[in-house]
């Protein structure tokens, strides 16, 4: 086995298994290529949430499908690659299962990390920032641990139609918000964010988020860049760092 390099890696929103997709099991193949891709130079993998589009751990149930992208972080974790997973607003019930199973670390929230010798704020993006009081009531009440038992009283039959319809509509309707001046407004947030954080926090170098689906490069300071990871399912993109430079690019194999 050849130990792995010394390049990070970073990807988001791939959201596997979503409907609006032509071929949602060729965007999974895709993914597990550029994963294949990376492998002999990765020390470490952060997909920064909703890579499922949606995901709920009953104690002995987890969502069927995305075997070959699970296999492949298996496989990647057991060469000694880091594998790191935050949760997304379409997948927060991750829990101890892809832990066990493929030795991810899951982050159920912002996580700031020194990365081969730079100072990184990782998130998803949606639990940073100002947002409309009734995203940020839903986050809390998906995230709450009493809510989440009695979800899971629910047989799965019901709650996996449910959730997947409505990871459908909102989809299919955040798609079309993309033409709008909105979602520049929302990534204005993330901005706004970053500049205000960096006053209290100087030594931070980059702040990734995904999330808004967007490709981004922003110059915050003289030294310090923020970055949008797009998505896979239609940039196919993913953040690169080898302790110099920091690229964002996009998959074409």
């Amino acid at each position: 086995m050849n130990p792995p390099g010394k390049h990070i890696y970073f990807a988001s929103d791939a959201h596997l298994g979503n409907r609006n997709l032509d071929d949602p099991l060729a965007a999974e193949k895709k993914l597990v290529r550029w994963l294949d891709s990376i492998r002999d130079d990765a020390q470490a993998v952060y997909l920064l949430g909703d890579m499922f589009d949606y995901w709920y751990e009953y104690k002995y149930v987890v969502p069927r499908g995305h075997v070959r992208f699970l296999g492949k972080l298996a496989e990647l974790a057991d060469r000694g690659i880091e594998i790191h997973l935050f949760i997304g607003n379409h997948d927060i019930w991750m829990f101890d299962y892809l832990p066990q199973e493929i030795g991810a670390t899951i982050h159920q929230g912002p996580l700031t990390v020194d990365l081969l010798g730079e100072r990184f704020f990782l998130a998803h993006g949606d639990e940073v920032g100002q947002h409309p009081p009734l995203f940020r009531f839903l986050q809390a009440m998906f995230r709450n641990k009493v809510c989440q038992f009695f979800y899971s009283g629910i047989h799965p039959r019901w709650t996996f139609g449910f959730a997947r319809q409505w990871s459908f509509s909102s989809r299919k309707t955040g798609l079309k918000k993309k033409q709008q001046p909105g979602i520049e407004k929302r990534a204005a947030i993330l901005v706004a964010f970053a500049q205000a954080y960096l006053r209290t926090h100087p030594d931070i170098r980059f702040f990734i988020f995904g999330h808004l689906h967007l490709l981004l490069d922003h110059r915050l300071t003289d030294t310090s860049r923020l970055l949008l990871a797009g998505d896979w399912m239609q940039y196919f993109s993913y953040i690169r760092w080898d302790g110099d430079r920091l690229t964002l690019n996009r998959f074409e194999g």
